[in-house]
């Protein structure tokens, strides 16, 4: 397999884009190597088989959605966090929408499921865990809630935005941070 770091990231690029605007059944190696604009067969020198390009993919959308440094930095706030969230789902659409094509996918391969389950666990852990020691409002369990809010708001606000256009969506975080990670009365957070 061949190791140029530079090569394999405009692979898996291409590749998202791919499966994004095609699916998982266009996701192919050739349609890899047409959409990198590079020889027929470039793609097999880096990824043995589709099962190894789906699990890289999985990795490469978590490197393209890391939020800036910037945002971690400094005071936090919940609501700005999600705001930061939506808008980098809607800068990298086409990573998210492969991203729910690979949990479809995962439906019908045991093996790409069970790496989604464990990254996307590990992934959950680190965000609650990062919610928590932040001294941010709410518990593990508004954290997680919030989490899937979050999830299905991002689902439709990319898949079906007409639905959610009679509804600020600004708005919808923050009432989802208000109902989800409420403060206690004295201003700390609940445990």
């Amino acid at each position: 397999m061949r190791q140029n770091p530079e090569r394999r990231a405009a692979l898996l690029d291409a590749a998202i884009e791919v499966l994004a605007r095609e699916g998982s059944r266009g996701l192919t190696l050739r349609a890899v190597d047409k959409e990198a604009g590079v020889p027929t067969g470039t793609a097999s020198n880096y990824f043995a088989n589709r099962a190894q390009l789906l699990g890289q993919i999985l990795r490469r959308t978590r490197e393209r959605l890391v939020p800036d440094e910037g945002v971690l930095t400094g005071p936090l706030d919940t609501a700005t966090l999600l705001r930061d969230l939506l808008a980098r789902m809607r800068r990298e659409r086409s990573v998210h929408i492969a991203m729910l094509e690979l949990r479809l996918e995962g439906t019908r391969r045991p093996e790409l499921q069970e790496e989604l389950a464990r990254f996307q666990g590990a992934e959950l852990e680190a965000n609650v865990a990062f919610h928590l020691e932040s001294g941010l409002p709410g518990d593990r369990t508004g954290v997680v809630l919030l989490y899937l809010a979050m999830l299905g708001l991002i689902v439709d606000d990319l898949t079906v935005p007409e639905l959610l256009a009679p509804y600020p969506v600004e708005g919808l975080m923050d009432a989802m941070v208000e109902r989800l990670l409420p403060e206690r009365p004295e201003g700390r957070p609940t445990p």
